[in-house]
């Protein structure tokens, strides 16, 4: 059995993000199967700060401080007729790195985690390839394009982020995705000649560390309530919507009626966000030590996205501390769960302002919403029984290289 050389787009340290929390567990789960060599990028102090954590998982590894600018990035996507997301993460370092790896050890697999990294894979591998793109980045890109957002840049990006998508798909043994709607999206947009092997790997929750029975500190909120709370990466620019839509559409009706409080969140919130706390009864709280207090004092939680791809972790960690969380359509896809049992979906926002009253005033019972909500994710969406799929992926049979 040969080693795994695992290349992920952002430092899986510490899990504390959508994307990293992913990582984190897929790294833990492939140590479980051999020596793990890790080529990764960091983009704050505090993943530097975890370097020494990830080297008590990995056999090796190169961590690349990701300090490009935008606009060199996008200069040289233009020169080199590729995807800016694809230049920003490009780096000679890791490549070398990436090169020298391969020579000095026996390595059969190679997992990449986000379609950026795909640029390292070596035409000369010929061990087994499993390229782990999470969500349909061109969909995504093409979406902001069609609302208006920056159209011919996100244009641009979302067609030759497709073709790269469609190209790692037929280099690839396998490729995984986040959820089935996901597995599907990418189906229907391959070219019909295609041969690729495509499937659904879900993400999971940690629910013996978001369980509302664990010892927490007491509430952060002074006010007695209802407290409404979204939590998730705040210059992240659908989180930003979502967060505006509620503030300005949703809140109003919610405060004049009942006095309603809303939290948002979560790291690195824009200046459009902080305006928001200019509000009445809007508070942006910014980066926590633990999301888990905010969340258990919750008299309900929201995700109002217009733009989600694949699996809202933030939504799975809200049903795992037992909270009623109330969502649009787009936030719950990829979430087996049933509307009404275990989690309650709006499909506009007078029909969230309506949900919200339902629950406030007790028409809908938020402790059993949220009772449910945590038995399904424990029964079904916990990260024990995602490990379990590793394995598969990877080392399908037993079996380690592409002609398996």
């Amino acid at each position: 059995m040969g080693d795994i050389l695992f290349l992920a787009h952002r430092m899986p340290f510490p899990p504390n993000r959508g994307d990293k929390i992913r990582s984190h567990h897929l790294i833990k789960a492939l140590a479980r199967l051999g020596p793990v060599h890790v080529g990764t990028f960091a983009e704050t102090q505090e993943d530097r700060d975890h370097c020494a954590e990830l080297s008590t998982i990995a056999a090796s590894s190169h961590v690349a401080d990701r300090n490009k600018p935008l606009v060199l990035a996008g200069i040289q996507a233009v020169l080199s007729g590729k995807s800016v997301s694809l230049a920003a993460f490009h780096d000679c370092g890791l490549q070398y790195w990436v090169e020298q790896t391969l020579a000095a050890n026996a390595i059969d697999t190679i997992v990449i985690f986000s379609g950026q990294m795909g640029q390292y894979l070596p035409d000369s591998f010929d061990g087994r390839v499993v390229i782990d793109l999470c969500d349909v980045d061109s969909a995504k890109f093409e979406a902001y394009a069609e609302a208006g957002i920056m159209a011919w840049i996100n244009a641009r990006e979302g067609r030759l982020l497709a073709a790269e998508e469609e190209w790692l798909a037929r280099r690839s043994d396998v490729t995984t995705l986040i959820s089935e709607s996901e597995a599907d999206l990418l189906r229907s947009r391959l070219a019909p000649e295609t041969s690729a092997e495509i499937r659904a790997f879900g993400n999971g929750v940690d629910t013996h560390f978001f369980d509302p029975q664990a010892d927490l500190p007491p509430s952060p909120f002074e006010q007695a309530g209802p407290n409404i709370v979204f939590t998730g990466q705040m210059d992240y620019a659908p989180n930003v919507a979502a967060v505006e839509r509620f503030a300005h559409h949703v809140l109003p009706k919610l405060v004049a009626a009942h006095g309603a409080h809303f939290h948002i969140v979560g790291r690195a919130p824009t200046e459009a966000v902080r305006e928001l706390g200019t509000l009445l009864n809007v508070t942006v709280w910014g980066a926590v030590p633990d999301m888990r207090p905010f969340l258990g004092a919750a008299d309900a939680v929201v995700a109002p996205l217009s733009i989600a791809r694949g699996v809202q972790n933030k939504v799975l960690e809200a049903m795992a501390m037992a909270r009623p969380v109330v969502l649009t359509a787009e936030a719950a896809t990829g979430i087996p769960a049933r509307d009404g049992e275990h989690f309650l979906v709006a499909r506009d926002d007078a029909a969230m302002i309506e949900t919200l009253e339902s629950l406030l005033e007790g028409r809908l019972d938020g402790g059993a919403i949220g009772a449910n909500a945590r038995q399904f994710v424990a029964d079904e969406m916990s990260w024990e029984a995602i490990y379990e799929q590793v394995g598969e992926l990877v080392r399908p049979s037993g079996k380690n290289s592409r002609a398996a």
